[in-house]
């Protein structure tokens, strides 16, 4: 019965092949072209371009959100200064200073 769990080898499969031929070699890099160049620098200066734009638009962003900040805190400056009536108005103690 230890038999009929194990099942035989199935000869549907071939054994597995080795080949022995070794890969192509990479195909060597292209020649120098010039003209090539020239296209790379003018992709680097409109990406130049492009981050000189995008800086000075987020400068513009970061300088409305200061003042954006300045005017919120402006209100609490404001609140702040009734606090000066409250001390003016003090209760007198309850307990009687003793004199010699």
């Amino acid at each position: 019965m230890a038999d009929e769990s194990q099942q035989p080898q199935s000869e549907s499969q071939p054994p597995l092949e080795v080949d022995s031929t070794p890969p192509p070699p990479p195909p060597p890099p292209p020649r120098f072209d010039p003209s090539r160049m020239i296209g790379i620098i003018r992709r680097k200066a409109l990406i130049k371009e492009l981050a000189a734009a995008y800086h000075a638009e987020c400068l513009v962003y970061c300088q409305e959100l200061l003042e954006l900040q300045r005017k919120w805190d402006e209100p609490y400056i404001e609140l702040k200064a009734p606090d000066d009536p409250r001390k003016e108005t003090m209760k007198p103690s309850k307990r009687q200073k003793k004199s010699r």
